[in-house]
């Protein structure tokens, strides 16, 4: 099983992936916030409560889905 990433970790991916070009950085985000999904357990869909209760995961989570373009 995969190490645990931190949010930190998360930051790094994010801008390597910002510099790919379009459409493959679509594909790298969208499995970037997937291994969140998984590892953060993120709720689909996504409440208020719970982004209050890990307001640093769902604002890098916003981040990832806000830059794709999908």
């Amino acid at each position: 099983m995969a190490a645990k990433k931190s949010l930190a970790d998360y930051q790094r991916a994010y801008e390597e992936i910002i510099y790919a070009d379009q459409p493959k950085r679509d594909m790298l985000l969208v499995g970037l916030m997937t291994e969140m999904e998984k590892q953060f357990k993120i709720p689909y869909p996504r409440t208020k409560e719970w982004e209050r209760e890990y307001p640093e995961i769902a604002a890098m989570y916003r981040k990832l889905r806000i830059t794709r373009t999908l």
